[in-house]
């Protein structure tokens, strides 16, 4: 089977590209957007409309194989790559991309996956949301070409076993942490609820004091609303840094007090927290989260520790998860480029015995949340983000319909 075109098409995404950065200094909500001016080259606002393309790859027997490009809400922070914009990139496709792909016979994922990441354009490489999108695109190519599931061409070229079971799905709340609280819990979620605590004076507090009320409540609601006392979600709260700021990113101690309160307000559910601190750079950041891992395991404090910021490469999780910083790390799906290093890099957590978060971002498609869902039936991390959207309604059907589908094929074929 060969692929005989390529097309792009310029797309939205399920949320908005955020300067992280303006935001963290004060940029102040209005409404749907935020006012001030940007920090972050490459952007024209603090927030704006976050961006896709989708690729198109034509096969000779006229089968359309699809992956859409995107990139993280936060774009060029945490060193990750610049602003994916789609009249940029488009051209970079057409030119660069197509012509090593039309007239080329469709062979293996991880050999046609593997090219591509290695193609260089002014001795660069690839922009990690072409990648992203390109690598689906071809992932759905193969199996199309072999009339299988996208998570049967993965587990066969990666020698897994496939499971007919329902992974845990995490839901993000973004703003609306309150009223997007009692949708996660009305619709079952199995984590919640991402919660967006990315300000110190607004959201956290000077103290902790915010943050700690806000998890008292989550517990109390759960408790409240669940429909059964099997119903345990597992809180996993994103604070962008934020316990770093106030407390120091530094003070190992006096982050693991705060945290062990909040462990505290959270029983009888199990807590973890993402990003607790954010120290810029790649080396401190693995430095301080492993020795913040490390103290709260000596003292015992039941809370999980996720790797998000200045993990973004396979390399970087490699290295994260080697050095134990952290007891999850979290796989934001377009910061890895092609998605054939997510796979390798569930597989790299479990080897090493720590958690597998396969994540990604509010700011992608529905199409690349499909493929993603393939991606972790074939791996089994240990929970995989619902997406996109911060709206929980949209994402969690889109990421629960497509694991149900292939649930059902799986026990049927």
């Amino acid at each position: 089977m060969k692929i005989i075109k390529g097309v792009c098409a310029p797309g939205r995404t399920g949320f908005f590209f955020d300067d992280q950065r303006a935001i963290k200094a004060g940029a102040k909500a209005d409404g749907a957007s935020y006012s001030g001016s940007p920090v972050t080259s490459g952007f024209s606002a603090v927030r704006q409309a976050g961006e896709s393309v989708s690729v198109l790859l034509i096969l000779e027997d006229g089968q359309v194989a699809h992956g859409d490009c995107a990139a993280v809400q936060y774009s060029g922070a945490g060193g990750r790559d610049p602003l994916f914009l789609a009249d940029d990139f488009i051209p970079v496709i057409e030119k660069e991309i197509f012509p090593a792909l039309v007239g080329k016979e469709v062979t293996s994922f991880r050999e046609m996956a593997g090219k591509l990441e290695e193609m260089k354009v002014n001795g660069k490489q690839l922009h990690t949301a072409i990648r992203y999108g390109v690598s689906q695109a071809i992932l759905d190519a193969v199996a199309k070409s072999q009339h299988k599931l996208m998570c049967e061409v993965v587990a066969k070229e990666y020698e897994l076993p496939l499971d007919a079971k329902l992974i845990p799905i995490f839901t993000q709340s973004g703003d609306d942490r309150y009223n997007n609280v009692d949708k996660m819990i009305l619709k079952g979620a199995q984590v919640l609820p991402h919660g967006l605590i990315n300000n110190v004076q607004t959201k956290l507090g000077e103290k902790g004091e915010l943050l700690h009320e806000y998890v008292g409540w989550l517990r109390d609601r759960v408790l409240a609303l669940r429909m059964g006392k099997d119903y345990l979600p597992v809180l996993h709260i994103d604070v962008y840094g934020t316990i770093g700021q106030a407390f120091g990113n530094h003070n190992y101690a006096g982050m693991a007090d705060y945290l062990q309160t909040l462990e505290q307000a959270a029983k009888p559910l199990k807590l973890r927290i993402e990003g607790p601190m954010d120290v810029e750079e790649r080396e401190g950041q693995m430095k301080a989260l492993s020795a913040l891992t490390k103290l709260l395991d000596e003292r015992k404090i039941e809370v999980e520790l996720v790797a998000d910021e200045w993990c973004n490469t396979l390399e970087d999780i490699r290295y994260f998860a080697d050095n134990k910083a952290g007891h999850m790390v979290q796989i934001k799906t377009p910061d890895l480029g092609g998605v054939g290093n997510t796979v390798e890099a569930v597989l790299y957590c479990k080897e090493k015995g720590i958690g597998a978060y396969q994540g990604g971002t509010c700011n992608e498609t529905n199409r690349s949340a499909e493929v993603c869902v393939h991606l972790a039936m074939a791996t089994r991390p240990d929970q995989i983000l619902a997406k996109p959207g911060m709206g929980v309604d949209e994402g969690y059907m889109i990421v629960n319909n497509e694991m149900q589908r292939i649930i059902a094929l799986l026990k049927n074929s």
